[in-house]
């Protein structure tokens, strides 16, 4: 029999088969402090939570019997995972369980932004009766979708419905998907400039953070309308009530702020043209069941030793073979970021290649930590466990292979991204003494420690460009602390790796790939 403790008001509903288990106990009690819980977990396989409970690394110590830890809901904030994967206590979340709710409150915000029905009502029921009111009808309207997970996905159906033209834009979304959706392609600037309404439906990374701003707001159209109930940050928000104010934006959305809760004299709060809700996007009475559904099945899975998914750390590895990889693992996830970050277009298969000291081991624990490291900028919800699944549900193919020839290092991981544009490749080595190298761009030999801010500089072999791209940093302040440089033929392509020690203002990096000669320019972090 497996004891079960919910130390949140989870739904009953939503927690139902946990109840129904024959194999299983549930015990409810919650407003439990730190040390009340230390005082009872022993007892317990599986914990659930929402927000409230604080899973500490004390509390997993007395958890002796601890398999998982469930999240109902996304964030696992308030879960110490580190102490989870030290225990080897399993902890899932519940990705999946608020995608029809926050895409239903985006099409009300967009259809409220529309119509500027807050706006009519708040006069309504002051006395006045305006039917001036004049608002714009979303047929034959173009939507542009910043993001196509499997929020912006559900908003681009609901969007075909009601007769709207969508374009959208995904790093990761292939043009064979986006046919079937019925979804046209585009960058983010072309979505600035075609679209009469926008939604935001990205992760909040360093990569989306102010996607839209005030050069996109100056190619938009008068009129458009923006939505945001992703996350905050995604929008600039002093570049919207600029553009506002200039005429250029005719009303916006957001359930969500760079700063949550706004603080009373934030701009949106007293702009008649901007919609604000209190961050409601999984504020249903079905996403709440829902996700209390998911992670009482995952749980039952676990505690059942049978498969399971949207696990958020990772679970318990053989000793010798974890201590066989261990030290791979970062190595592994640092050739996917930067393959991650260099390759353009939809990526539509992976294949790594182990030789040396990794061809007789099971490496699918460190193939996990490649495939994160490629989508981890892309991807919020992105980890070791889940990676393969949300690569594989993209389409990507994933190829493993191994090989003896490993060009006189004891080990070598060889990562080929390969999208409808290109292909590119990366290989790293651990060296004793050295640590993570990389030791391949493509066909170029270099070798450089993984790690810092990093410069990729694409150029031609010809005299003076090192000088030249030297001259320009140093002269922004921008100090080089490693240069290397690989080429194949003289006179030919080359490429060359600059280690810097802070991150390259984009006003120097447009000045290098303005000078002759230099063909690309890509900053890098590890």
């Amino acid at each position: 029999m497996f004891k079960v403790l919910v130390s949140d008001p989870i739904s009953d509903m939503g927690i139902q088969m946990l109840y129904d288990a024959a194999d299983v106990e549930v015990v409810k009690q919650s407003g439990l402090s730190e040390d009340e819980l230390i005082a009872i977990i022993g007892e317990y396989d599986a914990l659930l939570v929402r927000s409230q409970t604080k899973v500490t690394e004390k509390i997993m110590n007395a958890g002796t019997k601890l398999k998982v830890i469930g999240r109902a809901g996304v964030g696992v904030d308030n879960i110490d995972l580190e102490a989870a994967t030290k225990r080897g206590i399993i902890v899932i979340n519940a990705p999946d369980g608020n995608t029809i709710a926050t895409c239903e409150l985006t099409f009300a915000m967009m259809m409220a932004a529309a119509r500027m029905i807050p706006q009519a009502y708040k006069k309504t029921v002051g006395g006045e009766w305006d039917r001036k009111f004049i608002g714009v009808e979303l047929r034959n309207k173009t939507l542009g979708i910043l993001g196509m997970g499997r929020i912006g996905s559900e908003v681009a159906k609901r969007a075909k419905v009601f007769g709207m033209e969508v374009i959208g834009y995904d790093p990761f979304l292939t043009e064979e998907r986006a046919e079937k959706m019925g979804v046209k392609l585009g960058s983010v600037n072309e979505i600035a400039a075609k679209a009469d309404f926008i939604t935001v439906h990205t992760p909040l990374t360093p990569e989306t953070r102010h996607l839209i701003a005030k050069p996109q707001f100056e190619l938009m159209k008068p009129g458009i309308r923006i939505i945001n109930c992703a996350r905050g940050g995604i929008i600039d928000e002093l570049a919207l009530v600029e553009a506002i104010d200039q005429g250029i934006v005719a009303g916006a959305a957001f359930d969500v702020f760079e700063v949550e809760p706004p603080t009373k004299d934030h701009p949106f709060l007293s702009n008649p043209k901007v919609i604000v809700t209190p961050h409601l996007g999984a504020s249903t009475i079905e996403a709440q069941e829902n996700v209390a559904i998911d992670v009482s099945e995952e749980v039952l899975h676990i505690l059942r030793n049978e498969p399971f998914k949207n696990a958020v750390n990772m679970p318990p590895v053989p000793a010798d073979v974890l201590n066989k990889l261990q030290p791979y693992f970062s190595l592994g996830e640092k050739i996917g970021s930067v393959l991650g970050q260099i390759a353009q277009g939809a990526v539509s298969e992976i294949v790594v290649n182990y030789a040396g000291d990794l061809m007789d081991v099971d490496t699918s624990p460190l193939t996990r930590y490649i495939v994160k490291g490629i989508f981890q900028n892309q991807l919020e919800s992105i980890n070791i466990i889940n990676a393969m699944h949300l690569a594989k549900s993209r389409g990507v193919n994933i190829v493993v292979q191994t090989s003896n020839a490993s060009n006189s290092f004891t080990n070598l991981v060889t990562v080929t991204v390969k999208t409808k544009q290109e292909e590119k490749t990366l290989a790293g080595t651990l060296l004793a003494g050295f640590g993570e190298r990389i030791v391949r761009i493509d066909q170029y030999p270099v070798d450089f420690a993984a790690e810092g801010n990093l410069l990729l500089i694409s150029h031609n072999d010809k005299p003076g460009i090192i000088g030249r791209v030297g001259t320009l940093l140093g002269s922004n302040q921008v100090n080089i602390a490693t240069m290397q440089v690989g080429r194949k033929v003289i006179g030919g392509s080359a490429i060359m790796v600059l280690t810097i020690d802070k991150t390259a203002p984009a006003e120097v990096l447009a000045e290098l790939t303005k000078q002759d000669e230099i063909v690309n320019v890509r900053a890098l972090t590890l």
